[in-house]
């Protein structure tokens, strides 16, 4: 449990830097909570008042200061069903419910899974995030003036070059007034905030979602806030993942689950729909000089006062001034380093990053790329462990004994070249299988030991079995069978 000094000193110890970063990326939630909404089906204001919640409350409970959450285009598109067929208020208490059960991971301290996620796996999200990020700004370069390129190529200029002259205010914020301040005195014909859709002028209240209270409606809610949880979570945790990177600093994963959870909870009940950490905000309010939890805090109520106050104000900032934040958080994100890389990492390791990469794109869905990351990062961790794994053999000088040595992992795949050292047909009064040197990990290890046993038994061999260390002993006391009675029968049954 982090100590109360530390948490006031990621609050305060940055003021000037996370209330300029904030204010960047307030501008830059705006027209992609609209568009959110839209891709959920429900109107405009329940993406915004969504991430002005999420935003708050992460701040406020999150395990990773500096991180931005608000409502994301990763869960807006599992909802989209639940939307159309049942309507707002069964999105609400889908909002809800997944953010119980993303408390209930936290609880169960499901954030220590993280570990289990490789570089490899890493580098092609984030390579896919930026593809994604870069991708999303398309429709806004497709089919527009010539005035949109000029100004989006200026928006990247300042926001490259203003550093040069000074750091005290980030160049993204500059970015955006230069090209507000210059659309309207010139009344440049470009698309605006306001397009995007109508900003609300009113505060969000709490209400209870209008629905059944039955375990009919829970049927129907379950398996869309389930997905929503899973996919936030990983989301977030992976971001959270970066960010540490980004700033050099650690953060509660564990934390950031529960975070996440009463968030999207508290938010179903404002009227919003479920959210999580956003990576190219995140990163946005890392380069923008953000770091702590004020920061994210400013993003979200700045983000509420800019709607309801200023909304006709923001409704007139032009989007190619956002555009061009985006293709920077896009360029930056991006590992450029993982292209050259190709020539030297391992084979392996560039398979698993480029299948990452060509999961993600291809489906939008970020779970599923980073499950297949996950699967084959394990696969191949398994097979180079397998090809670690030998057997030698030492014979007696009178030939009436041989000691089989073992070395490496015997686990299931490995068990075959287990069970492939051995000569059962050879005629031994007596075989010694020497396990010091190796670790006996599954049941598919154990099976293979139980059947090496029976088969040299059944040639008529006494077998000894030596160098057992603690763990490997434990599970063959356990599992095996080859010392039990009737072990004889039960082996030939498999």
């Amino acid at each position: 449990m982090i100590s109360l000094t530390a948490y006031r000193a990621q609050w305060f110890d940055n003021v000037r830097g996370d209330l300029l970063a904030g204010l960047v990326v307030a501008l830059a939630l705006i027209p992609e909570a609209i568009a959110f909404s839209i891709i959920a089906g429900v109107d405009p204001k329940i993406g915004l008042y969504a991430s002005f919640s999420i935003a708050v409350i992460t701040a406020i409970a999150g395990g990773r200061p500096g991180m931005i959450s608000a409502a994301t285009a990763a869960t807006a598109v599992l909802m989209v069903t639940l939307v159309r067929e049942h309507g707002l208020e069964y999105l609400l208490a889908a909002t809800v419910l997944a953010g119980l059960l993303q408390i209930g991971m936290g609880m169960l301290k499901l954030g220590n899974l993280m570990r289990f996620v490789s570089r490899s796996v890493m580098t092609g999200f984030v390579n896919a995030l930026a593809i994604l990020i870069f991708m999303a700004q398309l429709p806004e370069l497709i089919g527009v003036s010539g005035l949109t390129y000029v100004m989006v190529a200026a928006g990247l200029a300042i926001i490259y070059l203003f550093p040069r002259l000074t750091r005290a205010v980030p160049s993204p914020l500059v970015c955006i007034v230069v090209l507000t301040v210059v659309s309207l005195a010139f009344g440049f014909d470009v698309r605006t905030v306001g397009d995007m859709g109508e900003l609300p002028s009113t505060l969000p209240v709490f209400l209870i979602p209008n629905i059944p209270l039955n375990l009919d409606t829970l049927m129907i809610i379950l398996p869309y806030s389930a997905a929503v949880a899973v996919v936030g979570l990983l989301e977030s945790l992976m971001t959270a993942q970066i960010v540490d990177e980004l700033t050099d600093t650690p953060s509660d994963k564990n934390q950031e689950c529960i975070g996440q959870g009463l968030a999207n909870t508290v938010t179903g009940f404002l009227g919003g729909m479920a959210g999580c950490a956003m990576i190219g905000q995140s990163v946005i309010n890392v380069k923008s000089g953000g770091r702590g939890r004020l920061s994210c805090f400013a993003a979200g109520v700045l983000l509420l006062f800019m709607i309801v106050v200023l909304g006709d104000l923001v409704a007139r900032i032009p989007m190619p001034a956002l555009v061009a934040i985006m293709i920077m958080v896009s360029i930056g994100t991006f590992s450029w380093s993982s292209i050259l890389n190709l020539r030297t990492h391992p084979r392996s390791s560039s398979i698993v990053m480029l299948a990452t990469v060509v999961s993600v794109v291809y489906t939008h869905n970020l779970a599923i790329g980073v499950l297949v990351g996950v699967l084959l990062s394990g696969i191949f961790f398994a097979w180079k462990i397998a090809q670690l794994f030998h057997v030698r053999s030492e014979i007696s000088e009178d030939g009436r004994h041989r000691t089989y040595i073992v070395e490496g992992q015997l686990f299931f795949a490995s068990a075959d070249d287990f069970m492939a050292a051995f000569n059962f047909k050879e005629v031994l009064e007596t075989v010694t299988i020497d396990v010091s040197q190796a670790h006996i990990w599954d049941i598919s290890s154990v099976a293979a030991l139980d059947m090496a046993v029976l088969k040299f038994r059944r040639e008529g061999a006494t077998v000894e079995i030596i160098g057992l260390n603690a763990a490997s002993e434990t599970i063959v006391d356990q599992l095996a069978e080859h010392d039990k009675p009737g072990s004889t029968d039960k082996l030939m049954a498999h």
